[in-house]
C-alpha cells in the first residue's frame, strides 16, 4: 500500500467522502433489498423501497439491525451472495451459545486487510517493519485481520497467535519484531515477562496495536513504559468485518473510522434518534462496500462520541472515542464477549435457579471473572450434595460456553440480594471506561 494511496483516501475532503458514501450507500441498499429477503422484509415493514434512499441524508429512514437479527437469521439469511462466492467465515460468540458468523468474498477480505494496513501505517509501520501478531487466529478476527494488513504494507509478518511466552520473546528478540499486535492485557503480560527476564534491552519494539477489549489510559501508559513503545488503539466487530473499522493515529485522541467503507451514526439508545456530532450515544455502523455480509444500521451497543475536529495527523475521516460503556449487558473479558444469558443457560441446564451474580475485577492487567451462584433449597438440604464437585462441574460448563475460565462460588439460598426492578447481574470493578 503506497503512501500516495493512503493520502488519497484518508486525507480526502469531506465533499469527496460524502460523494463516496452517497454512491455506495444507494448501491448497497439496492443490493440488500434485491438479495437479502430478511432485510427486504424489514424495509417493506417500514414502507421503504430502495428508491427512498438517495443519499446519506436518508439513512435514518432505514431500520436497524441488532444482535437479535443476527441470531434469528443464523447462519445464512443475511447473506447477499451465494456461498459459492464466499471464501471465508469468521465468528464470535453469541448471547446464548449461538455464534455470530460473518461471511467474506475475496474482495471483502482485500478491503478488510486494507483497513488493517491503514492501522499499521498510522502506527508508523512500513515495509521495513517486522509485525508480531499475537492475536488469536482461527475464527477470531484479530489474527487474520492484522496478519493480512501486515502483508498489504509489505512487512515481515510473524503469525505468533497468543500463548507460549518463551517462544514469543525468543522470536521477538531473534527476528527483531518492531510492531506488536495483540490484546492490551496480553501486551501487559508480555511486558511483565520481558522485564522479569531482564530482556527489555534486547527487544526492538517501537509500537503496539491493541484491541478486542476495553483498556484505560492508565493501562496504556503502563504498557508503553513496560515495553518502551507507543501504544495504539484499534476497534472493530466481527459482524462488520473485524479490527480496522477504526484505529488511532499518532495523536492518540480517538480512532479514525474508515469512512469510505463504513458510515457511522450516534443514536439515543432508548429512542433510536440520531444525535448530532459531539453527543454521547450508541454507535451504529452501515457497511457500504461489503459484498457477502453487508449490515445496514447495525447497533453495536458501544457508547461513544464522534468528532470531526481537525486532526494533526492530516487524516480527515471522522474519529470515535474509546467506547465509554455498553447499552446492553455484554461484558468483554480477556477479549471474549460474555453475556449473562450465556451463564444463565449453563446454570439452568445444571439444575440451578437463575439467582446469580457476575463479578469482574482486574488484578494487575489481567481480568478475573467470578460467578456467585445460589444453591437451591433442595441442594442446601441434601447432605450428599458436594459443593466442590458441583462447583467444578459449573466451571467446566462455563468454560465450554464462554471459552474462558470463570471461577464459581456456591452460596447459600437467598444470599444474593433481590431487586424489585431489573436484577443486578453484573458488578464490573475494572473501571475501564473512565
Amino acid at each position: 500500500m503506497s503512501n500516495y494511496y493512503q493520502e488519497k483516501i484518508e486525507c480526502a475532503s469531506r465533499e469527496q467522502i460524502l460523494a463516496w458514501q452517497n454512491e455506495r450507500l444507494v448501491k448497497q441498499v439496492k443490493n440488500v433489498y434485491d438479495n437479502v429477503p430478511y432485510y427486504r422484509k424489514k424495509m417493506q415493514e417500514n414502507g421503504l423501497t430502495p428508491d427512498d434512499i438517495k443519499s446519506v441524508d436518508d439513512l435514518h429512514k432505514l431500520p436497524f439491525l441488532t444482535k437479535d437479527d443476527l441470531r434469528d437469521a443464523y447462519p445464512y439469511d443475511l447473506m447477499a451472495r451465494p456461498v459459492s462466492d464466499c471464501v471465508r467465515i469468521q465468528s464470535t460468540s453469541g448471547t446464548t451459545g449461538r455464534r455470530v458468523v460473518a461471511f467474506y468474498t475475496q474482495n471483502d477480505l482485500d478491503l478488510w486487510e486494507d483497513c488493517c494496513a491503514r492501522a499499521i501505517m498510522a502506527a508508523g509501520g512500513t515495509k521495513e517493519d517486522v509485525v508480531h501478531v499475537s492475536y488469536g487466529y482461527g475464527l477470531f478476527t484479530g489474527g487474520p485481520g492484522l496478519n493480512g494488513g501486515s502483508h498489504k504494507v509489505g512487512c515481515l509478518t510473524l503469525p505468533m497467535s497468543s500463548g507460549n511466552t518463551e517462544r514469543q520473546i525468543q522470536f521477538m528478540t531473534d527476528l527483531g519484531s518492531t510492531i506488536l499486535c495483540c490484546t492490551p492485557s496480553y501486551a501487559a503480560f508480555l511486558g511483565e515477562a520481558i522485564n522479569e527476564r531482564g530482556m527489555k534491552d534486547k527487544i526492538k519494539l517501537k509500537a503496539g496495536i491493541f484491541g478486542a477489549e476495553a483498556w484505560t489510559e492508565e493501562m496504556r501508559r503502563d504498557i508503553e513504559k513496560s515495553l518502551g513503545i507507543k501504544a495504539y488503539d484499534i476497534y472493530g466487530l466481527t459482524e462488520i468485518s473485524g479490527p480496522g473499522v477504526s484505529f488511532e493515529c499518532s495523536e492518540q485522541q480517538g480512532m479514525h473510522i474508515n469512512e469510505d467503507h463504513f458510515i457511522a451514526e450516534i443514536i439515543d439508545p432508548n429512542t433510536g434518534e440520531v444525535l448530532p456530532e459531539g453527543e454521547k450515544g450508541e454507535l451504529v455502523f452501515t457497511s457500504i462496500t461489503k459484498e457477502a455480509f453487508p449490515l445496514i444500521r447495525y447497533r453495536t451497543r458501544d457508547i461513544c462520541v464522534l468528532s470531526r475536529k481537525k486532526c494533526s495527523c492530516g487524516r480527515t475521516h471522522v474519529k470515535m472515542t474509546k467506547p465509554m460503556g455498553r447499552s446492553d449487558d455484554m461484558l468483554i473479558v480477556k477479549g471474549v464477549n460474555v453475556f449473562p444469558s450465556q451463564i444463565e443457560t449453563v446454570l439452568i441446564n445444571q439444575g440451578y435457579a437463575a439467582n446469580y451474580q457476575i463479578i469482574v475485577t482486574r488484578q494487575g492487567n489481567s481480568d478475573r471473572i467470578v460467578v456467585q451462584v445460589e444453591l437451591t433449597p433442595e441442594m442446601a438440604a441434601d447432605s450428599s450434595f458436594n459443593k466442590t464437585t458441583a462447583a467444578k462441574k459449573l466451571v467446566s460448563g462455563l468454560k465450554a460456553m464462554l471459552g474462558i475460565l470463570a471461577e464459581v462460588e456456591l452460596v447459600d439460598p437467598k444470599t444474593i440480594a433481590r431487586s424489585e426492578g431489573k436484577a443486578v447481574r453484573v458488578i464490573d470493578k475494572r473501571n475501564l471506561y473512565k
